[in-house]
Parts: structure tokens; sequence; C-alpha cells
């Protein structure tokens, strides 16, 4: 008897054992990756914020989580939940980017949620990813379809890099160790410039930003104004720095145009506000997928960003954060299927450039499918709906 406690015993020690062993190569693995906290003048920024509250950033309204709901929806993972062949992609060397767009504005998406908007003589990059994970680790977890359509090298000189949130398939640590000796501004929202100083961006070419803080940016060709808005989302890039780090969307209002784009949201009432003070846009970019109704305040859906589109006093609609990763259970194509629907019925009009590809606001091409037609679940069968938005 006492034989076999002591090999229970043994077996328990070296699981533990092991686990405690593999607990410190995770971690020593990802700890790069996982950036670093704030401190100093920016930590003092960021409690200095209507935002930060009782030790970390707060939404006005909160976001409800379903957690059973959430284990149970992993067992009922999509069979359609990542593409079986490759993608339609538009790949290029740069060179389209030589002229600049003949009416002061092009955008063109690569995939998620980067895109590179030519406004008024001005050209801004958002969210760059050209990573192959949404993941600190290099050998686990989402990995990208598609290689990104236009190489780093291939890029037009950049005139500001706008960075909405920290989750890991918005900010990348192997792009921005890749783009940070360029003479370019970084504009990020409270405390994320502690990550990039870190992976070595000089700290005079870091602009930490509150919700509603402006800041102009200079280009070859003109002035815009970027100014940071409010969204409803979270942050964090490991288990202790959750909501440590502000997230927002960004507004640009150049001489002619304006555009926004939303970074990570749920619905939330403040839309209204955005579109009254800096619309109405030419453009809206809002992320349409990635969503499920256990947290529907997190990732607004499709039909919602139709209706967040209307608020913002949006002309054009540009669906982004869908197409590239898996990060969901719904079917890889079903964000594109619902927001034509929703667009619709709602009479917006509609652009849906394949990942690579520019588009022109001022003229629109009509929406052509570039993905394939499998099942998908309607909105009515899988309902989105932010809470505490009337």
């Amino acid at each position: 008897m006492r034989s076999w406690w002591r090999r229970i015993r043994l077996v328990f020690s070296i699981l533990f054992a092991a686990c405690v062993i593999g607990g410190v190569l995770l971690v020593a693995d990802g700890w790069v990756a996982f950036g670093k906290a704030a401190s100093g003048e920016r930590r003092a920024s960021m409690e200095a914020s209507d935002q930060w509250v009782d030790g970390g950033f707060e939404n006005p309204q909160p976001l409800w989580n379903d957690v059973w709901g959430s284990i149970t929806a992993a067992a009922n993972m999509s069979p359609f939940a990542a593409p079986v062949g490759p993608l339609d992609v538009v790949t290029g060397d740069g060179s389209r980017f030589v002229y600049p767009p003949a009416d002061g504005l092009r955008v063109t998406w690569l995939g998620h949620s980067t895109t590179l908007i030519e406004i008024d003589g001005v050209r801004v990059l958002t969210d760059p990813i050209w990573g192959e994970r949404a993941s600190p680790f290099e050998w686990a977890g989402p990995k990208r379809w598609y290689e990104p359509p236009i190489a780093l090298d291939d890029l037009p000189a950049i005139d500001a890099v706008l960075i909405s949130h920290d989750h890991y398939d918005h900010l990348n640590q192997p792009t921005i160790e890749a783009i940070k000796d360029w003479d370019t501004t970084f504009i990020v929202p409270l405390g994320v410039g502690a990550h990039l100083a870190y992976w070595g961006v000089p700290e005079e070419r870091i602009v930490d930003v509150d919700w509603w803080d402006e800041v102009t940016v200079a280009g070859e060709g003109g002035t815009i104004t970027v100014a940071a808005t409010p969204a409803r989302h979270a942050s964090g890039r490991h288990v202790f720095d959750q909501g440590h780090t502000l997230w927002a969307g960004f507004a640009l209002v150049g001489s002619g145009h304006r555009v926004f784009f939303s970074g990570d949201t749920g619905l939330f009432p403040g839309m209204t506000e955005i579109g009254e003070r800096l619309g109405p846009f030419d453009l809206t970019m809002i992320e349409v997928g990635a969503y499920h109704q256990a947290w529907p305040d997190w990732h607004i859906g499709p039909e919602q960003a139709i209706r967040a589109h209307n608020m913002l006093q949006g002309k054009v609609f540009l669906p982004i954060h869908w197409g590239m990763w898996n990060l969901a259970m719904h079917g890889w194509t079903e964000p594109a299927e619902r927001v034509l629907a929703a667009a619709r019925e709602a009479d917006t009009t509609l652009v849906m450039p394949r990942p690579g590809e520019s588009v022109s606001p001022g003229a629109p091409a009509p929406v052509t499918r570039w993905w394939p037609e499998v099942p998908w679940e309607t909105a009515a069968e899988h309902p989105i709906i932010s809470r505490g938005v009337d």
C-alpha cells in the first residue's frame, strides 16, 4: 500500500515539475512579445485619464460575457472556419503608390485590420501585421491564410502608423521591430507606447493618445489631423496586464476627406457623438468578423457594423477584421455574407476588396465575390446584439 502511494506521489511530482518547467519555458519564449508595462511619465498620463478606474482602463459600458456559452461554443466550431485552398489575393511591388490618388483618397486593404490609407497627401498605415501568427509564439496560435500581399520594403514612405490596441492580431512584435527605424510617427492609445519603446522604436516618434486627443500629421502632399476616438473593447498581452493599456479607434480628417477606422469595438452610443464631432466620413472601416453571441460587446458583428456606419454618418463602408485568421467559431466567409445582406437592407454603399486590393471611395466599384459560397449562419440564426444600446 505504501509503495502504491509512493508511486502516485512520484507521478504527481513529475507532472507538477513538468507543468512548472513548461510554464517557465513558455514565459521565456514569449517574454519579448509580451511587451513591457508603462512607467514614469507614461504611467502618470494613463492614471490621469478619465478612462482609468481603480488600476486599469474601463469602458463606460461594461463588456458582458457568457462564460459557459464561450466554453460550449468552442465545441461547435464551424466546419468552414478556415478556407480549404489558396485565396484570391492581389499582390504587387508597390508601384501603384508612385502616383497619388486622383481624387485625394485611396485605401488598400492588406488583410484583417491592416490598411494603407492615402488621404489628402498623407499616407497612414493601420494596425500593421506582417508576422505569421496572432500570438506571442512563432510555433503556436492562429496562422494567417496568405502571405502579406505587399512586402514591407515595397511600401511607400509612411507618414503615420496607427495602433488601435495591443492584442496580438493588431500589435505584432516582429512587424514593429521591422519598421522601428522608419521615419514615421507611431500614434498609439495610452500605455501602448511602452511596448513599442521596448521593441526599439525611438521615444521621440511615439505619441500616446487618450480618447479625443488630436495629432497633426504632415505628408509630402498635405497635412491631416488624426483624432483618437472612443471604442468599446479591452486590452492586454498576458494574464496579468489586462486593461493596463487603452484601446481606441481613429478619425482621419484631411483638407478634403474624412476616414474612420474602428479598431476593435462593440456597438456603443458614443458612435453618434463621433459622427457629430468628426464626421461625416467619406469612408468608414469597421470590424465585422470574430464575433459570437457569448461576447456581443467585444466585437460588433456585421449587422451592427452597418448600424455603426450610419451612426458615424458614413458614406461608403469597407468591412475589416475578417478573412485572414481563424479567431472565432463562425465560418470564415460568414462576415462577408452577412454584411452584404445587411448593407442591401440598409441601402448602404459597400466596397469589398480582395486582400491587397486598392479602392477609391469616391468611385466605389460594385462588389465582386472573391470568396467561395459555403454554408453560413444568418443574423436570425446567430444574432450579435451589444448590450446597453437602444
